[in-house]
């Protein structure tokens, strides 16, 4: 059975990978065996976790990459397979939040926030899915979040929201077509978890008191605790899986 959890000889690119969920994503698989390309725009950032995969045997590629950028994309892709020849696994992690509603958004931050989230995720997957076409064989993971599914009563998130819902149904059209290549494609989405992103803004704890009293867990998440249902996509165990959204949420979007 733990076989099939077992990403040895498997190569898996993580976006947004300096810290947080894409960092830890990225020790998880290097744990079951899986050598990492890190991505962010924060080159000096991946340093940390780099040192971190090597330290358990696996190898570490840090680049510098703005995802949002296809260009940059393009170069890094071919960096990846010049020094590696392949892509097993692609997170697509890299994302941002902005609070504000429609009516008070500006047009760059609506921008921003869907070129980070949602633009990114299909330049990514463009420039990696041709080449797991030529080898049958691909994983794919984009990152959503329960407010892809749910809305915020006590502060709109607009941008984030059709982000997020936009990731779903991204995961669930790209998971349908690419079934027949033997590349899955499937999404997770958390609830709160405490990352550099979240951790000025939300973990306060008048936010907190409000949260563990809505979530059913009663409690955040922590970072570790979104890694089995990466490994879980990322493995053999999901070949049957595609197109599919895993909330990891403490319960919150069951009630």
């Amino acid at each position: 059975m733990n076989d099939l959890f077992d990403l040895s000889g498997k190569v898996a690119v993580v976006t947004g990978a300096s810290g947080g969920i894409g960092a830890e994503l990225a020790k998880a698989f290097a744990a079951q065996g899986a050598d990492l390309a890190l991505l962010d725009l924060r080159l000096d950032e991946l340093r940390t976790p780099a040192r971190e995969i090597e330290s358990v045997g696996r190898r570490a590629l840090s680049l510098k990459c703005d995802v949002t950028r296809e260009g940059e994309i393009e170069v890094a892709v071919a960096t990846i397979l010049q020094h590696w020849g392949k892509v097993d696994i692609l997170v697509n992690n890299a994302g941002v939040a902005s609070a504000g509603s429609v009516e008070a958004l500006e047009e760059r931050e609506w921008d921003r926030v869907i070129d980070t989230n949602l633009k990114s995720i299909f330049l990514m997957s463009k420039h990696v899915i041709k080449h797991m076409k030529d080898r049958s064989y691909g994983r794919i993971i984009n990152m959503a979040s329960i407010c892809g599914m749910i809305g915020s009563k006590s502060e709109p998130l607009h941008a984030y929201n059709a982000s997020k819902g936009a990731v779903v149904s991204l995961t669930r059209g790209m998971g349908a077509s690419l079934a027949p290549y033997g590349i899955t494609v499937n999404a997770i989405g958390p609830s709160l978890f405490r990352t550099g992103m979240t951790e000025g803004a939300l973990y306060q704890d008048s936010f907190l008191k409000l949260y563990n009293a809505q979530c059913p867990a009663g409690r955040p998440g922590n970072p570790d605790e979104l890694n089995g249902a990466a490994i879980y996509f990322a493995s053999d165990a999901s070949s049957y899986t595609t197109g599919q959204t895993l909330y990891v949420d403490g319960g919150w979007t069951s009630v």
